[in-house]
């Protein structure tokens, strides 16, 4: 990848602009042709919404792009959808125990309508204000029941010679009991706002569960066997791989080995996933700094805590910008996928969505350029300026590819904000237009929510301000 050190949040403006205009345009279009009976619109085929069955995880992004347009916009058309369809639909997402999507929905709707008004965004209203506490509250305890121990009890930390967190239990995925997935990273948001809001899982017996310590072991488990650190782990292990998904003995708690949904194999990255992970863990950075220090003395410290979310970013980050993105900061939807050899020295050039071998993932890039600054802001304010601004300037690099052709959607007919997202490669669910060998020209749910916060982001920092999901 090559990083534009030039570029700074003021000088994107005018295309942070331009997407939100689209995005407007958008939002009322799905809202306009979409029936909630037929499910959740989850990616585009032929420009159009259309559902997959497989986990109801992507509701909250419809509606909580609406409250990220209002907050750029003031539009209140825009906040009167956002309340509106989360009253009415999104109740069934707060309960959901078959799920480990709760940060994606329920952060992208309670979350964002309790932050305006805290923000003062929106004028402060009680009772609304109980409403989405409450949802929040019991969201993040639903999703910290989906728990398993594992049989490792030791502290284990990715800096050798530190001290560390004892990946001792995860939360695990749809598949079932035996599955850690890195996408469940970023649902880690629910559980600690939850326990910000003085919440905690009530167990067997009435013994109360930390919801942030148990966000914090999950953290450790998923870094511990769900990414790679060049430490010889097995024959493939280079630094910031990422699997995504580990698979554990449920009847004694072994890890047993790694595995892949989405990606082409175990032991290639799946870069959406990464992307989870490096937006996961810079965001868990950021919330560590509002604990108090004894809160985390349960759980190993202070420093090893941050020792084990700091060297997971960035040895996810490194790998992307280093290892697997093409030039303009897009990458493949796998970094070694069975035809990627096809494509040459793909890094040396900019992303061709439009190529006959192995499709892009603008999601995947949007994902990953929202932690990228959000780790480098980090590591500024930490005064690691060097590292802090390599990280700053590829987010700001990927944002600028994708708020212009051929990823912004410009189309009026075309329902998607960010083109070129694929959604699930291996079984064949994304739209292969005629005359083309591999996916493209489509857009997904959380590819366009995530194009949209990026935008927010980068909008509040020109204006000399932050935006955080707490």
């Amino acid at each position: 990848m090559k990083i534009n050190a030039a570029l700074t949040p003021a000088k994107l403006q005018r295309k942070v602009a331009r997407v939100f205009d689209l995005a407007g345009r958008k939002i009322r279009a799905v809202d306009a042709a979409w029936d909630p009976a037929k499910g959740t619109p989850v990616f585009t085929v032929k420009g159009r919404y259309t559902s997959r069955g497989w986990t109801e995880w992507t509701q909250g992004f419809q509606f909580g792009m609406a409250f990220l347009h209002f907050d750029a916009t003031g539009d209140e058309a825009m906040l009167r959808l956002g309340r509106e369809k989360t009253v009415k639909l999104m109740a069934s997402h707060v309960s959901h125990t078959g799920v480990h999507d709760h940060g994606f929905n329920n952060i992208s709707t309670y979350g964002n309508l309790r932050r305006l008004m805290f923000e003062g965004k929106i004028p402060y209203n009680q009772d609304e204000l109980n409403f989405t506490e409450i949802a929040l509250k019991v969201s993040g305890a639903v999703q910290a029941a989906r728990y398993v121990p594992t049989a490792n009890r030791q502290p284990w930390s990715p800096v050798a010679g530190a001290p560390g967190v004892a990946p001792s239990g995860y939360v695990y995925s749809f598949n079932g009991p035996q599955s850690l997935f890195a996408d469940t990273i970023r649902s880690m948001r629910s559980l600690v706002v939850a326990h910000q809001l003085g919440h905690a899982l009530m167990g067997e017996g009435d013994k109360p569960v930390n919801l942030l310590h148990r966000a914090i072991e999950h953290a450790a488990t998923t870094a511990r066997y769900n990414v790679f650190f060049g430490q010889g782990r097995d024959s493939y292990d280079v630094r910031g791989r990422v699997a995504h998904e580990s698979i554990f003995n449920r009847n004694d708690g072994q890890f047993r080995c790694p595995s892949s949904q989405q990606g082409y194999s175990p032991f290639t990255t799946w870069t959406r996933g990464a992307a989870w992970i490096i937006c996961g863990y810079a965001e868990q950075l950021e919330f560590l700094d509002t604990v108090k220090g004894a809160e985390l003395d349960a759980v190993g410290g202070r420093r090893a805590v941050t020792n084990l979310l700091l060297e997971t970013a960035r040895a996810a980050s490194d790998y992307y910008i280093d290892g697997y993105s093409a030039k303009d900061g897009v990458p493949y939807w796998d970094s070694s996928a069975l035809n990627t050899h096809k494509l040459g020295d793909f890094t040396k050039r900019p992303a061709d969505p439009f190529n006959a071998f192995e499709p892009v993932d603008s999601s995947a890039a949007a994902i990953a350029a929202q932690g990228f600054i959000r780790l480098g802001l980090w590591l500024d304010g930490k005064g690691q300026k060097a590292a802090g601004k390599k990280y700053l300037q590829a987010g700001l690099t990927i944002a600028d590819t994708l708020f212009a052709e051929p990823y912004l959607s410009t189309d009026p007919k075309h329902q998607g904000l960010l083109l070129h997202s694929v959604y699930h490669r291996p079984n064949g669910w994304d739209y292969v237009p005629k005359g083309r060998q591999v996916p493209c020209g489509e857009s997904s749910m959380w590819g366009d929510y995530h194009g949209l916060e990026l935008a927010l982001l980068i909008e509040r920092l020109a204006q000399g301000e932050y935006y955080t999901f707490f």
